[in-house]
């Protein structure tokens, strides 16, 4: 005759996956550029990754599976298109902290190609995701650079949530489009 223990099971860990931290931000923006396109609005469009493809493997000739690739290049940014006769260009960032948004989860090339979106006469800029609180935010380019410059000479490594809340552009979330941040740019661009 066995004991008939009860047997407590471990508890459940959640696991991030870091690869896809962006991934809530971006499907709520590709969401909207979809509106956007299919009601005439603006054309904007998520920017594939390049990649260098070095193995495949051909288990059927229709079931190709690519077995090893690299990053070329950085990417410059995540999105791109037209908006009211304007390029547009933007990069995606989320934010699991509660204090402040961490520069380095923002590159140097990004920096660089932001600057020179602008100097040509586009509109560039970044949308936070602040998971913590639910908020997006369209934080004006040039307060990034100034925290971005001033990172290299007083070493401050983070943009403080505080200055998202006085200086950045809310975007409340909608239901047609869900993430409507065009709405936004009116404001800050037209």
């Amino acid at each position: 005759m066995g004991l008939n223990f009860p047997i407590k099971k471990p508890a459940r860990q959640k696991i991030i996956n870091k690869a896809n931290l962006g991934m809530d931000l971006e499907g709520l923006i590709n969401e909207s550029n979809t509106y956007y396109l299919n009601n005439n609005i603006a054309v904007i469009h998520k920017k594939p990754t390049p990649v260098q493809i070095v193995k495949v493997d051909y288990p059927m000739r229709s079931k190709a599976v690519i077995t090893e690739a690299y990053y070329k290049t950085p990417s410059t940014t995540d999105y791109n298109g037209i908006y009211k006769g304007k390029y547009i260009d933007f990069e995606a960032k989320e934010n699991h902290n509660k204090t402040a948004f961490p520069l380095a989860n923002i590159h140097p090339h990004q920096i660089e190609h932001l600057k020179n979106i602008i100097a040509h006469g586009g509109i560039g800029f970044m949308i936070f995701s602040w998971n913590a609180y639910g908020e997006y935010y369209i934080l004006p380019f040039d307060i990034i650079l100034e925290y971005w410059n001033n990172s290299l000479l007083d070493g401050r490594k983070s943009i403080p949530y505080q200055v998202f809340k006085e200086h950045g552009y809310l975007i409340k979330e909608g239901y047609l489009p869900r993430l409507p941040y065009l709405k936004v740019i009116d404001e800050i661009f037209f």
